[in-house]
């Protein structure tokens, strides 16, 4: 693609998500919405592949159908309540429908199914900016909106992380077990959004940066299935004993920067009086760490098997600047001593 044409639709990405994020009214936030997805729409469709395209056209119908649900339900508490305002939705019906567009549009349980079938069908980098950036704007309004429906939110947040858990155990093509990965964290932040939405801003930057390095790494080794990992050693050893750590850190495992999400949120939940709640999710987590196990033993513990006539890959060197990515996976391993500072910060 032409350079200048890749500036410009990557600039109406910022400006779309500027604009859903600092907007007040239904109607600015519902064109930063329409921005963001036309946008992306051509990055996806880039590689004139027919699973590209396929991904392309999915998307496309599901952001159409969860924009128009959101237009109609903001028009609807305008009718009913006279009013545009994010923060002043009154009326429980049209906050429920705005509710479920939002989590159509970021791909939350059981309006999840066609994230890990887009997903699969981008190339790593573009999947990267639909894991992370994609998320920002959708997210920005469910923090806005009040919360009627508790039953409903915390529902469909457990719901969230028992899919992203399950459906990612039988996969072995690394897309769409990180698309289950990002289904299962979604589902955190939504149990804890009524309750604690600084909490939920500390989840989603932790998820943004561990899933920032997740892609960067994949991408780097070229793996795009769980048996590429096996030749992992051989282009970056130091990358791999890595890997295994970050990973780990997506699980949840102390003494990893993605414990500290899951432990706050549980601390959280037990002071609201649910440790139902807190239970069921904290199982459901062993479901995801399974898979990230899974992906650690294929990437460190098996050697691809090689046949002489075969040519090993030795000591790639980098085609690409690896500051991001280094950058990235210290901060997706090593910031759980920093949560006193973070919880200040953030005044959990």
């Amino acid at each position: 693609m032409n350079p200048y044409i890749m500036a410009f639709l990557y600039l109406c990405l910022i400006l779309g998500t500027t604009i859903t994020v600092s907007s007040s009214h239904w109607l600015l936030a519902w064109m930063g919405l329409e921005i963001n997805t036309l946008a992306i729409i051509p990055l996806m469709a880039q590689n004139h592949h027919p699973r590209a395209t396929e991904a392309a056209t999915k998307y496309f119908l599901t952001q159409a159908t969860a924009a128009a649900t959101l237009l109609f339900a903001s028009i609807t508490n305008a009718w009913l309540t006279g009013q545009w305002d994010i923060k002043l939705m009154t009326h429980p019906i049209p906050t429920t429908m705005i509710l479920l567009a939002l989590s159509l549009k970021i791909g939350l349980a059981p309006l999840h199914t066609w994230l890990p079938e887009v997903l699969q069908g981008l190339d790593l980098l573009t999947g990267l900016i639909l894991s992370t950036w994609q998320k920002l704007a959708p997210f920005s309004l469910l923090l806005q909106i009040p919360a009627y429906s508790q039953d409903l939110l915390i529902l469909m947040g457990l719901a969230s992380t028992l899919v992203g858990g399950w459906g990612g155990l039988n996969q072995t093509q690394l897309r769409k077990i990180l698309a289950y990965s990002s289904i299962a964290h979604l589902g955190w932040m939504l149990i804890i959004i009524q309750f604690s939405p600084s909490l939920t801003l500390l989840a989603l930057i932790t998820y943004l940066v561990m899933t920032t390095s997740t892609f960067l790494i994949l991408n780097f080794n070229n793996s795009k299935s769980i048996n590429a990992l096996a030749t992992s050693w051989a282009k970056a050893p130091l990358m791999t004993a890595m890997t295994p750590i970050l990973l780990l850190s997506l699980g949840g495992l102390p003494p990893m920067t993605g414990f500290m999400p899951k432990w706050l949120i549980l601390q959280e939940l037990t002071k609201q009086q649910l440790p139902m709640t807190a239970v069921i999710a904290a199982l459901t987590a062993l479901l995801s760490l399974y898979f990230y196990l899974r992906l650690s033993y294929a990437m460190t513990l098996t050697i691809t098997p090689n046949n002489l006539a075969g040519t090993t890959l030795w000591r790639l060197s980098p085609s690409h600047p690896s500051l991001i990515l280094s950058s990235a996976t210290l901060t997706a391993i090593l910031l759980l001593p920093l949560t006193p500072a973070m919880t200040a910060l953030l005044n959990l």
